[in-house]
């Protein structure tokens, strides 16, 4: 079967709020230090929203960069997707809020929730959009306020996560060989309770006890996921390489989610890539979520380590459990 969506990245950009966190912050309340957070996932500061600053105003500051790396103006764009899963409101869409902001009218915004494979599968539907026909630009953001969201009491938790945005606007290739050649996606939702924020939805409503037993705060069983995250990056990767015929070292560039130093160190390694073949920026961010790919993304357009006409392997796994591969040639 014939993969190929023909649509291109044409401009991207993110955003960071200023506070930066240390993990010193954390040894002077929790029983943890420097070397134990950097030792066990590669984290040495992450960014923490003002409390002015949401989901939605990061992502209106990245789109904003993403629409003048492209060269356009809201008015171009046809659709709006934010993917995140710490969004302002249960409801509405945090799409809307960044519409809103943009001065777009009447331009028809959503989001898709797929946690940390969100982004890429944001950009699966709106390449989806594009190649019917339906829509020739899309606005796809992918913003997280996570720190919001971990038990400041949890050390197994409160230390992995840090706040930011980051967009990409897509539209038609431009060249044939241009856009994605393979994607490939799927949740395991018996493994949804891996990760989840148990409380606050319509199972569990907030409540005086759901409050008092911090069941708003996101709850993981680490070792869990990071056994199972470990095994299926491999077979995620091994998958694609395999079906396009593609080699490790035709590839530009490994951009995975940002989830854990380790998983990420594995996965190159398993691929023998050089250092400058993968993107790592957990150290300083820490893990973003449905950001932590775009971020990469435009840090590595920026900087001049990808160029058009580069393969890029993109490839991240997170709640539901949920994950999402794909080979993109820019």
């Amino acid at each position: 079967m014939d993969q190929r969506l023909p649509i291109q990245f044409c401009g991207t950009g993110a955003y960071a709020p200023k506070e930066i966190i240390t993990n010193e912050y954390f040894a002077g309340y929790l029983d943890t230090s420097d070397e134990w957070i950097v030792a066990r996932t590669g984290i040495k500061t992450r960014h923490r929203a003002a409390p002015d600053e949401t989901t939605s105003t990061m992502a209106t500051e990245a789109a904003k960069l993403a629409l003048e790396d492209a060269g356009l103006s809201i008015e171009d764009i046809d659709l709006i997707i934010c993917a995140t899963a710490t969004g302002d409101h249960p409801f509405p869409a945090t799409a809307a809020l960044i519409q809103n902001r943009l001065g777009a009218k009447d331009t028809p915004a959503y989001d898709v929730q797929s946690a940390c494979a969100g982004f890429l599968f944001g950009t699966l539907t709106a390449s989806a959009y594009i190649a019917s026909g339906m829509f020739n630009r899309v606005l796809l953001c992918g913003a997280e306020t996570l720190t919001r969201f971990a038990d400041p009491e949890d050390r197994s938790t409160i230390v992995l996560f840090g706040d930011a945005a980051g967009a990409a606007i897509l539209s038609r290739a431009q060249r044939e060989d241009q856009g994605i050649l393979y994607w490939d996606m799927g949740t395991d939702g018996a493994r949804s309770e891996l990760i989840w924020v148990p409380a606050g939805g319509s199972r569990l409503p907030a409540s005086e006890t759901t409050v008092a037993e911090r069941l708003h705060f996101m709850k993981m069983k680490g070792r869990e996921v990071y056994k199972f995250a470990v095994k299926k990056l491999e077979v995620l990767i091994d998958r694609a390489l395999e079906q396009t015929g593609i080699k490790a070292d035709d590839l530009a560039m490994l951009i995975p989610h940002q989830s854990n130093l380790r998983i990420i160190e594995s996965a190159r390694r398993r691929l023998c890539l050089p250092r400058e073949k993968i993107a790592i920026n957990i150290d300083r961010y820490g893990n973003t979520s449905a950001a932590s790919v775009i971020i990469s993304l435009d840090e590595a357009r920026r900087s001049g380590r990808l160029k058009e006409g580069d393969l890029v392997l993109l490839v991240a796994i997170g709640a539901g459990i949920s994950w999402s591969t794909m080979i993109v040639r820019l």
